[in-house]
C-alpha cells in the first residue's frame, strides 16, 4: 500500500518496480495490493513487477470500495456481485495475470450478505479466475457465514504488539475452521520500528495525520511502549522491529504478517526477523512488559472504525 497510498509522497514507479523484485530475489512469495491503493496504480507497480517471476509468487488483492470513473476513491463500500466480477476483470488486467491467487473482500459490505459476495467469489473460482477466498476487518459471525458458502482461506486484520484485539476475537474461530491470519500493519504502520518520536508530525496527505494513535498526546504517551521494545532488542542484538515482526511470527503457525516498505534496508531489517528466534521464555517477558503499557487513542476515527464491517 506504502507504494502508492496513504503516506503522502510516494517513490518513483521504477524503484517500487526495483524494490519489488529485490523482495523476490530474497525469497518473498506474498505480495499483498487491492485495486484502491491509487487507486489502480498499486496493482499495475504489482503486475509489472511480478510478471516475470509470476510462478514464483502469490498474489493477493482486494475488492469492495466505490471508486469514481476519473480513477478517484468514491465514496464507501461496494460489494454487489456485479461490482467484485467487474473489479476482478480490470485487477486481472493491470496486474498481467490470468488468475488472481488470493483475493479478499476489503471491508465488508452491510447492504449485501456476506453469503452474496462468497457466492460471488465462488464463481469467480469456477470459472478459474480467482483460486482463493479471503475477508479483511470481519467478525468470527461474518467469517462463519461466508465460510459456510466459500471456503474463506486467509483472513486479513490488524494485528500486531499494539492491536491485539484479534486474539480474542477471532484466534478460536481461524483455527477452528482452519483459516490463516494475515496481520496488515504488523509494525504498527511504522510506529513499532522506532523511528518517531514524541515530535514527529505527518504531513496532512498522510492518513496517520488523521489517526488518534498519532495524534502529539497520543504518540508521546505510546512512545512507552516502543522503548520497551527497544530494551528487549538490544538484549538479542535486533532492532524493534524485528522484535515486533518475531513476536507475531511466533505467535501461531498459520499468522503470516506483511510488512510493507519502500526502501530496500527496511525489507532487509524486516525479512532478519525470520532468523530471530524468540523462547517461551522472551515470549513471556514480552507479554509482561507490554502488559504493563496501556496504548493511548484509538485506531481509526469513527467514521473509519465503522467501514470495518464485522
Amino acid at each position: 500500500m506504502g507504494m502508492s497510498h496513504g503516506y503522502g509522497k510516494w517513490p518513483a514507479k521504477s524503484e517500487m518496480i526495483a524494490l519489488t523484485r529485490a523482495a523476490v530475489d530474497r525469497g518473498v512469495t506474498l505480495f499483498d495490493t487491492a485495486e484502491v491503493y491509487g487507486p489502480f496504480t498499486n496493482e499495475m507497480i504489482v503486475g509489472e513487477a511480478l510478471k516475470p517471476v509470476r510462478d514464483r509468487v502469490v498474489i493477493a488483492t482486494k475488492f469492495g470500495f466505490n471508486i469514481n470513473a476519473d480513477g478517484t476513491q468514491g465514496q464507501g463500500v461496494n460489494s454487489q456481485p456485479a461490482h467484485i466480477r467487474a473489479v476482478v476483470d480490470a485487477s486481472l488486467k493491470r496486474l498481467q495475470i490470468d488468475t488472481i491467487d488470493l483475493l479478499y473482500q476489503h471491508r465488508v459490505d452491510p447492504s449485501v450478505p456476506i453469503e452474496d459476495v462468497a457466492g460471488a467469489v465462488r464463481d469467480l473460482i469456477l470459472a478459474g479466475k480467482v483460486k482463493h477466498f479471503g475477508l479483511s476487518e470481519a467478525a468470527a459471525a461474518t467469517i462463519r457465514r461466508a465460510h459456510a458458502v466459500q471456503r474463506v482461506t486467509a483472513v486479513q486484520n490488524e494485528y500486531s504488539l499494539w492491536y491485539r484485539d484479534v486474539e480474542t476475537e477471532l484466534f478460536p474461530t481461524l483455527e477452528e475452521l482452519g483459516i490463516g491470519l494475515v496481520p496488515y500493519s504488523p509494525l504498527g504502520r511504522g510506529f513499532l520500528t522506532g523511528a518517531m518520536t514524541a515530535n514527529t508530525t505527518f504531513d496532512e496527505r498522510d492518513f496517520r495525520h488523521a489517526l488518534p494513535r498519532f495524534k502529539p498526546e497520543a504518540l508521546a504517551a505510546n512512545l512507552a511502549l516502543v522503548e520497551l521494545l527497544k530494551s528487549i532488542a538490544k538484549s538479542k542484538g535486533a532492532t524493534p522491529a524485528q522484535i515486533a515482526l518475531a513476536w507475531l511470527l511466533a505467535q501461531k503457525p498459520w499468522v503470516v504478517p506483511i510488512p510493507g516498505t519502500t526502501k530496500l534496508t527496511r525489507l532487509e531489517e524486516n525479512l532478519g526477523a525470520m532468523r530471530l528466534e524468540l523462547t517461551a521464555q522472551d515470549l513471556r517477558e514480552i507479554e509482561l512488559a507490554t502488559s504493563s503499557v496501556d496504548v493511548t487513542g484509538e485506531r481509526y476515527p469513527a467514521h473509519l472504525e465503522q467501514m470495518t464491517g464485522r
